[in-house]
Formats: structure tokens, C-alpha cells, sequence
């Protein structure tokens, strides 16, 4: 997942979500399950998780993470659920990764409506819900903000 790409085209057009998006997240994990991905996560996330477990980081590392090229990402049970979801829930939805907590706000689904809309298709939380303007877009987009909920 990237984070510092803006949004406006190089023509200096306006993005096809010019007008905003709305996202309400409903706790179902279908973006936690089915494909397989990565889950990048920092060292503040590791820690916090761990301790949210009642693992050392070491335990955590070793059970729940694997080392990639990138850094480190969450592992994946065999059908390619997230190692933290459970019953269809995340075991740490409040403390979850940047990268979940940025979701459905990614580079690759704001490409285009048409990309937009294959993810709303699993997605039930996807246009409803809470109004996303194309500013607070951009600062997720770049870092500076996440979702709510």
C-alpha cells in the first residue's frame, strides 16, 4: 500500500471521486478473508498487538508474522484469512494495522470507479455510511488520516 501518491492527475484533473466517497465500516471481515495480500505492519503495531495478545514480540514475530522483502506482514490461515480474524471478526479491530485502518481508501481501488466498484461488490460498507470529501481522501491517501470506526 502506498501513501504518498496524490490524487489529482498529472493533467491537473480532478479524480473521478472528485466529489467524495462513503464508507462506513461494518465489522463483516470480508476485506480480512478470501484473497491472499499482505498486511504490512511497523514496530509500534507489532508491540501494541503483542501486548493486546498477552505475547512478548518475540512469540507474536513468530506465530503471527512473516518477513517479507518489505518489512514485515501478518500471516495468512490457508484459505487466505487474515491470521487475526476469528469467527469473521478481528481480533484487534481497534488496534488494527494502518493498513486495515486505511481501508477502502488504497491507491489501487481509487484508480478507478470501475476498480471501485469490484471491491464495493465484497465490500458492504462501500458507498454508505459515513461521507469521505476528496480532502480527507487525500490525507489518508498521504498519511495524515485514517477511517473511522
Amino acid at each position: 500500500m502506498s501513501t504518498s501518491r496524490s490524487s489529482r492527475k498529472p493533467s491537473g484533473k480532478a479524480p473521478w471521486y472528485k466529489d467524495g466517497l462513503r464508507f462506513s465500516c461494518k465489522q463483516c471481515g470480508a476485506c480480512c478473508s478470501g484473497k491472499p495480500g499482505y498486511v504490512w505492519v511497523n514496530d509500534a503495531e507489532i508491540t501494541g498487538i503483542a501486548a493486546r495478545l498477552g505475547l512478548s514480540r518475540e512469540d507474536f514475530r513468530d506465530k503471527y508474522l512473516k518477513l517479507t522483502y518489505r518489512g514485515y506482514s501478518l500471516t495468512e490461515k490457508a484459505n487466505y484469512d487474515c491470521i487475526l480474524l476469528e469467527n469473521g471478526k478481528c481480533l484487534v479491530y481497534d488496534i488494527r494495522p494502518r493498513q486495515c485502518r486505511t481501508w477502502p481508501f488504497w491507491p489501487e481501488n481509487l484508480r478507478s470507479r470501475g476498480h471501485w466498484d469490484e471491491e464495493a461488490r465484497g465490500c458492504p460498507g462501500m458507498n454508505e455510511g459515513m461521507h469521505f470529501p476528496l480532502s480527507e481522501i487525500e490525507d489518508i491517501l498521504a498519511g495524515r488520516s485514517e477511517t473511522v470506526g
